[in-house]
């Protein structure tokens, strides 16, 4: 089963090469396929004939694509809509990656695939727009919308508290946005499991195509995600991590106050649940070195 991989450099990315393997994957990092410029995308995809196509690429930049929206629009929202059309061209399956800034954050339960949405900024917005192409197109596809994904490696939450703490006594952390912290290598392995499931002979189960949710069970804020960080990288005598609000850490972009995703769906679907995110945490850190 030849895979085009899109995203190669990234966090995902990177576990994604190292679950995957690299016998029958095609990587391509922003150099080699840019999503902005939709035509020679699509003309590589019609080249490669893949049976699988894996977007693990998206304009992330949450603050900054507020003053940069025509950009993230034509990344997150027309790059996804080109992938789709390539890959019914093709009778490929298309992976894609959403996230929980498809919600606003007012609930207070675990948000479901089918809970309304309403995203409240740039990114939200385009994410969200590149997920309703995926759908119209009729491809066979898995939308898999995690959050506040973190790895050992590339730029993320977990690794800014680490370095941070290298650098100061206290952590001022905002504590009242809730969600579910997510190991990048489970979401990994998670999705090395569902393409398995999906596969069917020739061709794909398309009564399992649709969106799930793939995150860490549990919640805590990121003030407790930053303290539990700290502690368990063995820190916690040195450095104080102390909680703020969000008003007193003020960005560009507003973020969802809650979001936590409910894993039912996808347990219902693959039978896979992510891990408790305590314990993605012990993982990443064991495999970083950084457990003491």
């Amino acid at each position: 089963m030849k895979i085009v991989l899109l995203g190669r450099d990234g966090q995902l990315g990177r576990d994604l090469g190292a679950v995957l393997g690299s016998a029958g994957v095609c990587a391509y990092g922003r150099a080699d396929a840019d999503l902005a410029d939709g035509f020679r995308l699509r003309e590589r995809l019609l080249r490669e004939q893949p049976r699988v196509i894996i977007n693990a690429a998206a304009y992330t930049a949450v603050d900054r694509a507020e003053s940069d929206a025509a950009v993230a629009q034509r990344v997150n929202a027309g790059a996804p809509a080109v992938l789709a059309q390539a890959a019914r061209e093709l009778g490929a399956l298309l992976v894609h990656y959403s996230t929980d800034y498809v919600f606003d954050g007012a609930g207070h339960a675990p948000y479901t695939e089918d809970s309304p949405t309403a995203p409240l900024g740039v990114y939200g917005r385009t994410k969200l727009a590149g997920e309703q192409a995926i759908q119209a197109s009729g491809c066979n596809h898995l939308i898999l919308r995690t959050a506040w994904l973190y790895s050992s490696q590339g730029h993320n939450f977990y690794r800014t508290m680490l370095r941070l703490a290298s650098e100061r006594d206290e952590l001022r952390v905002v504590d009242d946005q809730i969600g579910s912290p997510t190991y990048a290598r489970n979401v990994a392995e998670a999705t090395a499991q569902m393409l398995v499931a999906m596969a069917d002979g020739d061709g794909f189960r398309s009564g399992l195509s649709g969106v799930y949710h793939v995150t860490s069970q549990g919640s805590v804020s990121w003030c407790g995600f930053a303290r539990r960080i700290i502690e368990m990288a063995g820190l916690g005598g040195r450095v104080r991590v102390t909680p703020i609000t969000t008003a007193e850490y003020p960005t560009p972009a507003r973020r969802p106050a809650y979001s936590v995703l409910s894993g039912d769906k996808l347990a219902r679907g693959f039978g896979i649940r992510l891990p408790h995110w305590e314990a993605a945490l012990d993982q990443c850190l064991a495999r970083d070195g950084a457990l003491a």
